[in-house]
C-alpha cells in the first residue's frame, strides 16, 4: 500500500495550494488529510467516506476544500487563502475498508506559507 503527496511548496499568505495524494494497493474505507505544525500534535484536516462522507477538522472547513477522483485513486485538498498559521506538513492517510482496518500514512508533504 502506498500513498504518495504532491503539491505541496512555498506561497505568500492569501495564495491557494492543491495537493494531491495517490492511493494504491488496497481499498479504503476513509481517505484524507491531517497536518503536523512545528511543537505541535497531528491535526485533522479533512476526509472523506467511501460513499462520500465527509469530515473536516475545527475551522477548516471554511478555507479547506476535499474532494476525491476514484477512477484516479487520488484524493485532493484545495486549500485557499492560505495563512502563516497554516504552516505545516501534511500527510496523506487513509484507512483500509477491510478488516482489520489498518491506518496507512504517506511521507509528508511541506506547507510553508510566508506573511
Amino acid at each position: 500500500v502506498r500513498l504518495v503527496e504532491s503539491g505541496g511548496g512555498l506561497v505568500q499568505a492569501g495564495e491557494s495550494l492543491r495537493l494531491s495524494c495517490v492511493a494504491s494497493g488496497t481499498d479504503f474505507n476513509w481517505w484524507g488529510w491531517y497536518r503536523q505544525a512545528p511543537g505541535k500534535e497531528r491535526e485533522l484536516v479533512a476526509k472523506i467516506g467511501r460513499v462520500g462522507a465527509l469530515n473536516y477538522g475545527d475551522s477548516m472547513k471554511d478555507r479547506f476544500t476535499i474532494s476525491r477522483d476514484r477512477a484516479k485513486n487520488t484524493v485532493y485538498l484545495q486549500m485557499n487563502s492560505l495563512k502563516p498559521e497554516d504552516t505545516a506538513v501534511y500527510y496523506c492517510w487513509a484507512r483500509r475498508a477491510f478488516t482489520p482496518q489498518i491506518e496507512y500514512w504517506g511521507q509528508g508533504t511541506q506547507v510553508t506559507v510566508s506573511s
